[in-house]
């Protein structure tokens, strides 16, 4: 009889720096699956799991997996009934052989700060310490005690641009495998360090402070003396005690082996502290900066309002420089607004429609802006993501319209959506090729989204709650100081995180 693993998970990435919570409405518009609906899943995390455990011969048995957009902290109600879903299914399942959970890493709920922590402590209650439970993660994770105590194996993604979600499931299906036929008895250690930055230069591609870690990790791995070595740059926009990033080691059984590679990975990391900040500009001073350099596009990245971090997407800061700026130039700017998109969708296509837009939705960051425009576009928001975290999923902006003032066209949404390519901006038929200045909000996919057409690109320095400059927000739960808050903190040693040992059941 083939030997029977549970899958399902809860995946989101949570901002406490927005007054915005999540409920179950953003996970119903994104992902909430069991049943036949997982076990179609063929790509993404979930995607990849299946493949593998199907080829192998295992049965996979359909839990709960639950996606949403990155947003505010869930609801107390909506995390109650994710979690108690999930359990119910386990315990209706029978027997489990182990249990692969697709988590983030950085997900919190009102009565749940450490999701992941409280969902794996949750689910070792319903299996029992001699059933497996492996879990893959962003490789954005606030790593916490809790979690790496009550699971056997983490896994985390190893690019970022996140290009591996596919085979980082294969990979945490083939550490279940492993561990099930007794050649991979696990052992974790994760060593972290006060360092909480933005993700700005957090790409794994070579040169790079983080890509270097993550290269040098994977040398170490290609070894073969440990199991997987995941460098982990912890999402910076959680209020939680103990932030930090660092390294996260499975070993084979060396529990001395898997903590000194985790510090001195970790040290090098810490070291490397510096060359992760950003330099950031003014929208004004970076508009003047494009103007000099001939044509386009000229991006304008407005990480502090990225939907991806938990970000509402609302903020209209450099459309405001733009308009006194550049006015004549042809930019596009993303604004989420359900109202304004819902005005313009009543005014319909020719009409003029007068709007007052933006820092409608997390309001503490700024306030609207009253303008005309012309409706040009108008669309459903239903586009389909070509790759990535949700590759092939369909993201749902709700009511969308494109506003043009002048010669700036504003793409009004009536949902937070994440960027991946140029999909949003695609589907309303926007020319970003001849436009001189796009403004992006996101620290890092732009990258790759105008790779090989984008002439230049300034990191902005505007208010909002995933700023490029961690040490502007105030860190209230945090036990210790952290760099760059503190430019001055010095380190001695990472603290270390260390599983527990199990007797896992075998094949």
């Amino acid at each position: 009889m083939a030997l029977r693993i549970g899958i399902g998970g809860i995946f989101i990435e949570c901002n406490h720096f927005t007054d915005q919570l999540t409920d179950s409405s953003a996970f119903k518009r994104s992902e909430w699956l069991s049943g036949a609906d997982l076990l179609a899943k063929d790509t993404g995390v979930v995607g990849g799991m299946l493949s593998l455990l199907n080829a192998k011969g295992f049965e996979s048995v359909p839990l709960l997996y639950a996606s949403a957009c990155p947003g505010g902290v869930l609801q107390s109600a909506t995390y109650s009934l994710l979690k108690d879903e999930l359990l119910q299914l386990i315990n209706r399942s029978g027997t489990l052989d182990g249990v692969l959970l697709c988590l983030h890493g950085a997900g919190a709920a009102v009565n749940a700060p450490d999701l992941e922590g409280d969902l794996a402590r949750a689910v070792r209650s319903e299996i029992g310490d001699r059933v497996p439970i492996v879990a893959t993660l962003d490789l954005h994770a606030h790593i916490t005690a809790e979690l790496i105590s009550e699971t056997d194996a983490l896994l985390a993604w190893e690019t970022y641009p996140h290009v591996d979600a596919f085979t980082t499931g294969q990979r945490g299906a083939q550490a279940i495998i492993d561990i099930l036929k007794g050649c991979l008895k696990p052992f974790m250690a994760m060593a972290k360090v006060p360092l909480v930055v933005s993700a700005i230069q957090g790409h794994t591609k070579l040169p790079g402070p983080f890509a270097n870690i993550m290269n040098e990790a994977k040398r170490l791995e290609g070894d073969g003396m440990l199991y997987s070595i995941n460098p982990i740059l912890v999402h910076p926009y959680l209020n939680l005690a103990d932030m930090g990033g660092g390294v996260l080691v499975v070993a084979n059984e060396s529990q001395s082996e898997a903590v000194d590679v985790a510090k001195n990975l970790a040290k090098i990391y810490w070291d490397n502290r510096y060359k992760l900040q950003p330099q950031t500009f003014q929208p004004r001073d970076a508009i003047q900066k494009g103007l000099n350099i001939e044509g386009g596009p000229i991006l304008l990245v407005e990480a502090a309002d990225c939907c991806g971090g938990g970000a509402a997407g609302d903020s209209v800061h450099c459309l405001k420089a733009l308009l006194t700026e550049a006015p004549d130039q042809i930019s596009i700017i993303p604004v989420v607004d359900p109202e304004a998109a819902k005005l313009a969708h009543e005014a319909g296509i020719g009409r003029k429609v007068r709007l007052r837009l933006g820092h409608q939705i997390d309001q503490k960051w700024g306030e609207p802006l009253f303008l005309d425009g012309v409706v040009v576009q108008l669309s459903d928001g239903e586009f389909t993501y070509c790759g990535g975290i949700w590759d092939g999923r369909v993201g749902c902006m709700g009511l969308t319209a494109v506003v043009e003032v002048g010669s700036i066209q504003i793409v009004v949404s009536t949902n937070a959506t994440y960027d991946w390519m140029t999909e949003q901006f695609d589907l309303v038929s926007l020319d970003i090729v001849n436009a001189k200045f796009i403004i992006v909000k996101n620290p890092m996919n732009y990258q790759q989204a105008y790779e090989g057409i984008m002439k230049s690109a300034f990191v902005l320095d505007t208010p909002g709650p995933t700023p490029a400059n961690t040490s502007v927000l105030n860190y209230t739960e945090c036990k210790s100081d952290s760099f760059p808050s503190d430019a001055d903190l010095e380190v001695d040693d990472p603290v270390v995180l260390i599983s527990k040992r199990r007797d896992l059941a075998k094949i």
